[in-house]
C-alpha cells in the first residue's frame, strides 16, 4: 500500500463519489474505481458500498479509514522531523492561496523562493477562501481573504480597497441602473458589497446579476459594456484611468478586503515555512 493509496480513500470518504473524487484529483474515473478495487482486494474487505447517490462506509471500512488517516499522520511527523534535521532548507511547502492572489502575486513570490531553495518541493491549492478556511489544517501556510483563520497565527499582509466599475458615468444626482456582475467568491465578498448597495441604493441600482466564475472574467465583461463590476484595487489598477468607478466607502471609510497568511503553531520550526513566510511577510503588495 502505498501513502496515496491512503490518501484516496480519505478523498473517496470526503467527496462522497467516485465521480466527484476523480474530478478532484484529476485522474480518469475508471482509474479511481480500478484502484479502490486493488485497496479493498488487498485488506480482503469491502470498504464502502456503492449507492447510487453516494458511497457508504462499512463497517471494515470505518476501521481501515482509520488506518489511513494514522498512516498519512505518522508519515507527515517523519517528514517535519527530517526536514528539522538537516540546515539546509528542503522538504515540503503546502500551500493554501486565495484565487486573487495566486494570480496577482504569488507567481513573482515563488519565483524568488524557488530560486533561494530550489530542493523545496512546492504542492499548491489554490480556491476560494472559504473553501481554504474550512481546510486549513491540510497546509503549512494559508493565504485568505476577509476574515482571519480561527485556531491560527494570522499576519495582515494588506488591505485591498473596492472599488465599483462601468464604462458608463455614475452621475452623482441621479439613479443609475445597470447590470451587476459578480464573480465567484467567498460569503463575506459578498456581503461586502450587499451592505454597500443597501446604503446607496438611492444612487446605484442593480437590474440582475450575472455571476461568472473567475475575476478576470468579470472584468472583461466589464470592460464590453455588459455591466458593471465591484472589484478589489488589487487587480483593477490599470482600469483607474481608462473606466469611471467610485471607490466603495460607508461612514467615510474604505470597504476593503483584508488578505492574511496564516499557519498552525510551531509550524515555523520548519525551515521551508519559516523561510517562506519572512519572504511573504516582506513584500510590498500594493
Amino acid at each position: 500500500m502505498k501513502i496515496e493509496d491512503y490518501e484516496l480513500l480519505l478523498k473517496l470518504n470526503e467527496i462522497g463519489t467516485i465521480r466527484g473524487t476523480a474530478k478532484a484529483i484529476l485522474i480518469s474515473q475508471p482509474a479511481v474505481t480500478q484502484r479502490l478495487k486493488y485497496i479493498e482486494d488487498y485488506f480482503g474487505e469491502m470498504i464502502f458500498i456503492r449507492t447510487p447517490k453516494s458511497l457508504v462506509l462499512t463497517p471494515s471500512g470505518e476501521i481501515i479509514l482509520e488506518h489511513a488517516k494514522q498512516v498519512i499522520k505518522q508519515e507527515q511527523l517523519l517528514k517535519n522531523r527530517l526536514s528539522k534535521s538537516s540546515n539546509e532548507v528542503h522538504g515540503t511547502l503546502s500551500i493554501a492561496c486565495s484565487s486573487v492572489i495566486s494570480q496577482r502575486f504569488l507567481p513573482k513570490i515563488l519565483g524568488e523562493y524557488t530560486n533561494l531553495y530550489p530542493n523545496v518541493t512546492i504542492n499548491l491549492v489554490t480556491g476560494i477562501s472559504e473553501d481554504i478556511r474550512r481546510n486549513h489544517k491540510d497546509y503549512h501556510v494559508c493565504i485568505t481573504r476577509g476574515e482571519k483563520l480561527k485556531e491560527s497565527t494570522s499576519i495582515r499582509l494588506f488591505d485591498d480597497p473596492l472599488y465599483i466599475f462601468d464604462t458608463e458615468p455614475f452621475p452623482k444626482d441621479s439613479l443609475k441602473e445597470r447590470p451587476l456582475i459578480s464573480f465567484k467568491s467567498d460569503d463575506s465578498m459578498h456581503e461586502l458589497v450587499d451592505n454597500w448597495l443597501y446604503h446607496h441604493q438611492h444612487q446605484i441600482k442593480p437590474v440582475r446579476t450575472m455571476t461568472v466564475d473567475q475575476i478576470e472574467t468579470c472584468k472583461q465583461f466589464m470592460k464590453q459594456g455588459i455591466g458593471m463590476a465591484v472589484l478589489p484595487k488589487s487587480i483593477s489598477d490599470s482600469l483607474m484611468d481608462e473606466f469611471p468607478n467610485v471607490a466603495l466607502e460607508l461612514d467615510g471609510e474604505p470597504v476593503t478586503r483584508y488578505t492574511w497568511v496564516s499557519y498552525q503553531e510551531g509550524i515555523l520550526e520548519l525551515p521551508q515555512v519559516n523561510a517562506f513566510i519572512n519572504m511573504l511577510t516582506r513584500e510590498t503588495f500594493l
